[in-house]
């Protein structure tokens, strides 16, 4: 059993995260600004509200931990500020010696080996290309973290989102920088799924220090 902070943890893909990790029977605790209603909380869960812009909050809570999972996602007013955030959990994961992970959105994958990137492509959505940006510069930072730091970073297929929350399957592919697609050239994972991946990960590292993808 590890123990595991979700940065995020009542978000989309954090709450995910932390309902799989606490249904395999890991010490889940999940942070964010405000306290979900108790009846969307899950029994065994410890749910801490705070700032994780505040670097006391964010120690105090990232420093009795194995791993930490930051599902921060830089839109409305954490825009510029998830990469800050971050680049702090770096410097605690070298100092305290626990594991980070990062989910860091679609945008920074390749298209095919060499480039471009998902979101340099012109029909790539304006209103998320200040997101992806960020979280481009969250990977950059993490790959050019002390060695002693280990890391991983997920990337969800392009379909993934709220906008389209599919059901949980039990299964999923994994990929290096490049977009996964199906036989139909569609690429999308379910939020139960990516947090299946996310917890196997912990569970059985494979990627330590890189990026990975998650897709059907």
């Amino acid at each position: 059993m590890a123990r595991i902070t979700v940065l995020g943890g009542t978000g989309y893909a954090g709450a995910a995260v932390v309902a799989e990790a606490a249904g395999r029977g890991h010490e889940v605790r999940s942070i964010s600004r405000a306290l979900p209603p108790e009846n969307r909380q899950i029994k065994g869960v410890a749910y801490i509200a705070g700032s994780v812009t505040d670097p006391v909050f964010l120690e105090s809570v990232a420093g009795e931990s194995d791993v930490v999972i930051s599902a921060l996602s830089p839109r409305g007013p954490m825009l510029g500020q998830v990469r800050p955030v971050d680049s702090d959990l770096i410097e605690l994961a070298d100092k305290l010696g626990f594991r980070l992970g990062v989910i860091l959105g679609a945008g920074s994958l390749f298209v095919q080996e060499g480039g471009p990137r998902l979101a340099d492509l012109p029909t790539f959505p304006d209103a998320f290309k200040a997101e992806a940006d960020e979280m481009a510069e969250v990977l950059s930072d993490l790959e050019s973290s002390p060695v002693g730091v280990d890391w991983f970073g997920v990337s969800p297929a392009p379909g993934f989102g709220a906008f389209a929350p599919g059901e949980a399957l039990g299964r999923y592919r994994l990929g290096g920088n490049v977009v996964l697609s199906d036989s139909n050239g569609d690429s999308f994972i379910s939020a139960p799924d990516l947090a299946l991946a996310i917890i196997d990960e912990i569970e059985r590292p494979a990627h330590r220090r890189e990026r990975f993808t998650v897709a059907y």
